[in-house]
């Protein structure tokens, strides 16, 4: 199990009252969040192999040296990720506690968790399961190895399993071609435009046809019978982009990963830290759920 950790601390603070506060009035709904919904899926799913995965750089310098304008819409005035003042001071105290339950934080420098989740989803035999509230993952879907994506979109309790199906039933396209689709569709959310004037029924269209961006500007420049004289205009018209979007839109699965035991913590013989931890933060019965969870 891979957890996406800001897409689930983000998902936790804007899910939870921000009246939850430790002793010390810190603000800690993001952090009980967190806990709670990993100890939940792994009550689920109960996996036997456990990495929360962090930015080692939410934009990547690789990326912006290509795209500029990646995720530029999230920038704040002195340049770094725009984040609420509530949530920054509750980041470390979860690090904290992570480390203390002897569950692995990886982040890799110059790379997204994306990329290091897809580097060990490549790595690592199945089944793999991915949580996060990111459709950007669902290229990594793979049946053979039994990768999948438990998507957050919908919260917890109504939570999607993603394989190729449900790509499938969700986007009319084959169930493999989800990054090529999202190239020409773009995402706002990143800052990525796609290919101007094309929307999600076009980039549906040209999945279900082609299987790589070079095949689309072939079958552009050929007048391919199944694009639209409009569609090829806008292919064609999309070109530099259509040269970066390959790198830009695709997770790197080539990350140089640290070689750690990935094996979910023995229970240690001393709880003291932990109960430390959870006294002085006020965590309450969060940290419960997660000795529970872990079967200590």
């Amino acid at each position: 199990m891979l957890l996406d950790s800001a897409s689930l601390w983000y998902r936790a603070f804007y899910g939870m009252p921000d009246s939850l506060l430790s002793p010390d009035g810190t603000p800690i709904n993001a952090i009980r969040g967190y806990l709670d919904m990993s100890a939940r899926l792994m009550t689920i799913y109960k996996p036997t192999r456990l990495v929360a995965c962090i930015e080692g750089d939410w934009r990547p310098s690789w990326r912006v040296e290509l795209f500029p304008g990646y995720k530029a819409n999230r920038l704040d005035e002195d340049g770094g990720e725009e984040e609420p003042d509530l949530l920054a001071p509750q980041i470390p105290i979860l690090m904290d506690v992570l480390d203390a339950f002897g569950i692995p934080i990886v982040g890799v420098d110059d790379y997204e968790a994306d990329d290091v989740m897809a580097s060990f989803a490549q790595r690592e035999n199945g089944p793999i399961r991915i949580v996060t509230g990111d459709r950007d993952m669902f290229q990594v879907v793979d049946d053979q190895k039994d990768v999948k994506i438990v998507y957050l979109a919908k919260g917890i309790s109504q939570h999607d399993l993603v394989d190729s199906a449900w790509i499938g039933r969700k986007y009319e396209i084959p169930g493999d071609r989800y990054a090529l689709f999202a190239m020409f569709r773009g995402d706002p959310s990143d800052g990525l435009p796609g290919v101007k004037g094309i929307g999600e029924k076009g980039a549906a269209l040209i999945a279900n046809h082609f299987s790589s961006v070079e095949d689309v500007i072939d079958a552009a420049r050929n007048s391919h019978d199944c694009l639209s004289p409009n569609l090829i205009k806008k292919i064609i018209a999309g070109q530099d982009y259509l040269e970066i979007a390959p790198t830009l839109v695709q997770c790197a699965r080539d990350v140089s990963l640290p070689n750690i035991d990935l094996n979910l913590p023995i229970k240690p013989t001393d709880l003291s830290q932990i109960y430390s931890l959870q006294k002085q933060h006020g965590l309450g019965a969060s940290i419960d759920r997660m000795i529970a969870a872990l079967g200590w």
